[in-house]
């Protein structure tokens, strides 16, 4: 592997959420517990990511190395895409604040060596230089065009060990249609079990799914703010994990004579002011990018 250049190089004091993306605090917690219980059943492999943007995703994954471990990362960065598509969705999300020199720094940032980086696009890894079956965990998280995503999971499936897991990015979102396609058509007809589903990613696997829901269910999600729950796809059983919902605060008997003796006019600037201060604690924060 490549190695830091020199500690001086390195970011000052740079937090982990200081790095831009969109890998939230449930999925953090879920990629992390789903890693750490791989490395205490003795499961071992390398791990893959396709699509890393700024590395927010990628130090974390760096975390759970073991030694002769490898971690690989594919991002076309700041090098061209290979097609018109891809190029006008690199230019419409990513093309001024996505760089390969900004990862790195990011990364060196909480590791002393880089991972192997392909920067290209991440169609190049179906050529076999990730070996079959090395991998025991997958990130896919580039392009959200079909066809892409299709190919990606591919490379995934090819290169997971038996039991190894795959997190899908934007399975469900409005504007990336391409990957809902390609995720359940996976499900569907290539054999893809659902394990785990959150707000942004899918997790499955093409062995045992079983024995992963149940490595899930040993934490106690809730302790930590999230809801655990079970539901079907076609007869399989699927966990989903999300975040609690805070109850409402319940109002003063002071506070609501206040309210009630404010004019109309004034009572519903400030409910609208209390209901928007209410809806900017409960939602998950969003680094700017």
């Amino acid at each position: 592997m490549p190695t830091a250049e020199t500690a001086a190089a390195r970011p000052a004091r740079l937090r982990r959420d200081d790095i831009p993306g969109w890998f939230f605090s449930l999925d953090r917690a879920a990629f992390g517990h789903l890693l750490s219980a791989q490395s205490a059943a003795g499961l071992t492999g390398d791990i893959l990511e396709l699509g890393s943007y700024l590395g927010r995703s990628a130090v974390l994954l760096g975390d759970h190395l073991r030694p002769g471990e490898r971690l690989t990362v594919c991002d076309l960065f700041d090098s061209e895409a290979g097609d018109e598509d891809n190029a006008a969705e690199m230019a419409m999300s990513y093309r001024k604040t996505l760089t390969r020199s900004a990862f790195e720094a990011n990364y060196l940032a909480f590791h002393r060596e880089l991972p192997e980086i392909v920067q290209a696009p991440t169609s190049v890894l179906a050529d076999g230089r990730i070996p079959a079956g090395s991998c025991r965990f997958v990130h896919v998280d580039a392009s959200h065009l079909y066809e892409h995503v299709a190919g990606d999971i591919a490379v995934a499936r090819a290169a997971l060990a038996e039991d190894g897991l795959v997190a899908l990015d934007d399975y469900r979102s409005e504007h990336t249609p391409g990957v809902s396609a390609a995720v359940w058509e996976a499900v569907f007809t290539g054999g893809l079990r659902p394990v785990l589903l959150t707000p942004m990613k899918f997790y499955g696997t093409w062995g045992d799914a079983a024995a992963a829901r149940e490595v899930l269910l040993e934490r106690d999600w809730r302790a930590g703010g999230y809801t655990v729950d079970e539901d079907t796809i076609a007869g399989a059983a699927v966990l989903r994990l999300n975040y609690q919902v805070k109850p409402p605060v319940q109002r003063s008997a002071s506070r609501r004579l206040a309210l009630e003796l404010l004019p109309p006019v004034a009572t519903r600037a400030t409910r609208r002011m209390l209901r928007t201060l209410r809806e900017r604690r409960a939602a998950p924060p969003v680094p700017s990018v």
